[in-house]
């Protein structure tokens, strides 16, 4: 009677366990898909459009969109894609779609530094250009500024699609079940060598 008491509160807390890791999958795939798709955008049609601007207009209108996207929805997802994957690898732990996971945080890794290494020194070089109007050589402003951006900006989108795919992956094994840690006492590899 002992033993079905202990095994029925392990199986409570391994279902409570596998349900908060589950919306922590959910939620790192969907941040990492908010953000792929933020950068999609911006290689798609943002940029391309912007292009076929003059160079004031162009200057003008990069430095109002880094100024504006520094808000909390947008941190929520750029930063939260790291946290809950990274999370979500922790939890876990000893199953199947951990490599996955583990992939797709690795992955979002070079994302994440390629914007902060990269991307966000150009926004700022960009910004301390000054007030478009008064800039003496506007159009060696955006040359400095717009094939670098625009190309680092197409591996980061690519990056991080990666990325959302392999949550997805994730996520599909982990509902299917691959997100229950297998007991020790059922795998097969683990008996004693006089069973063998």
């Amino acid at each position: 009677m002992t033993d079905i008491r202990v095994t029925n509160r392990a199986d409570k807390a391994d279902s409570r366990g596998r349900g908060t890791a589950g919306i922590v999958l959910g939620v790192a795939t969907v941040a990492m898909g908010l953000i792929s798709g933020a950068f999609y955008v911006f290689a798609c049609a943002v940029m391309p459009a912007l292009g076929r601007s003059g160079d004031r207009v162009y200057i003008e209108v990069m430095q109002n969109i880094n100024d504006v996207i520094e808000n909390p929805v947008f941190f929520a997802s750029f930063i939260g894609a790291l946290l809950f994957t990274a999370v979500s690898a922790w939890q876990l732990r000893g199953t199947g779609p951990r490599r996955w996971v583990l992939a797709a945080l690795v992955v979002y890794v070079v994302a994440f530094a390629l914007t902060s290494g990269v991307n966000v020194p150009l926004n700022d070089d960009l910004a301390a250009a000054g007030d478009p109007a008064k800039i003496a050589d506007p159009a060696a402003v955006r040359e400095k500024f717009e094939d670098a951006w625009v190309a680092w900006n197409i591996v980061r989108a690519l990056l991080c699609t990666v990325a959302t795919g392999l949550l997805a992956r994730a996520l599909v094994l982990f509902g299917r079940g691959g997100g229950t840690r297998q007991s020790e006492y059922l795998d097969p590899a683990a008996g004693s060598s006089a069973s063998r």
